[in-house]
């Protein structure tokens, strides 16, 4: 009799021929757990039944790609970092060159890249910015396109920045047109897309710690050559890179990396 570890190794194929998303780079049972789950929610009685589905219905497909990705942000999150990007980074970076390219890697809902226009727009670098923000999952590309949030997700936004960048229209708040045209989202898949270059800020944050070390290994390598000399990555509360001369890069301050 078929195992279940078999299935569901038997669905990660399948997943792969159909999206190019190889889940095999996530990590193993922490995945399987949360896309069980979602199977059962969802009332599939086998991970067979659960792609069959999939494939005939965008909204099961979207859903599933939502599960894997975690999509959890919020304005400013970890504030104390975003600071230190504000104060000693920033300074650092248009010390060099004033136009700034800037990606926003695994963006999600918007909340980051709109986060880094905010604070590009109060030093003045905004106009003359280039603002990339991509994601693998296009459901929440198009929340983030929208820039429509709750009030939970702006708790930390600056009470400036929330008068000026942001309508309330009843419960939700609107990101301002004029601060969304300056960001360019785009959908990408980390592990097997190729990146643009010559960034000076690569923000990517809480997205790693659901790779494989292997993928993780791959993937710094690749932000590192997205990089220009000098450029830094910025990296999430829980995914410090212990060695980063092994990819070119060196600390500049707690969670930021910058390449050699």
């Amino acid at each position: 009799m078929e195992s279940q570890d078999q299935e569901f190794n038997r669905f990660v194929g399948k997943i792969k021929s159909y999206t190019t998303i190889d889940l095999s780079q996530y990590k193993e049972a922490q995945m399987k757990r949360r896309l069980t789950t979602l199977r059962i929610k969802k009332g599939f009685s086998s991970f067979d039944a659960y792609f069959e589905a999939i494939v005939k219905d965008k909204q099961l497909l979207y859903e599933f790609l939502d599960r894997m990705t975690i999509n959890v942000s919020e304005f400013w999150r970890n504030p104390n970092r975003w600071q230190v990007l504000e104060e000693r980074i920033l300074p650092q970076l248009t010390a060099v060159n004033r136009r700034l390219r800037v990606w926003s890697a695994a963006c999600s809902t918007g909340e980051e890249p709109y986060t880094l226009a905010m604070i590009l727009q109060g030093h003045g670098l905004l106009r003359d910015a280039s603002l990339l923000a991509t994601d693998l999952d296009e459901g929440v590309l198009e929340k983030a396109q929208q820039g429509v949030y709750l009030d939970r997700s702006i708790r930390d936004v600056p009470p400036v920045q929330l008068e000026k960048n942001f309508i309330k229209e009843g419960e939700v708040f609107r990101v301002n047109p004029e601060l969304k045209r300056y960001v360019r989202f785009q959908k990408q898949n980390l592990l097997t897309d190729r990146f643009e270059n010559n960034f000076d800020l690569i923000v990517c944050r809480n997205v790693m710690i659901y790779f494989t070390e292997e993928a993780k290994h791959e993937l710094y390598q690749k932000f590192s050559a997205a990089l220009r000399p000098g450029g830094i990555l910025f990296v999430g509360s829980t995914e410090q890179i212990f060695s980063p001369n092994r990819y070119g890069m060196e600390l500049a301050d707690t969670f930021f990396y910058r390449k050699l």
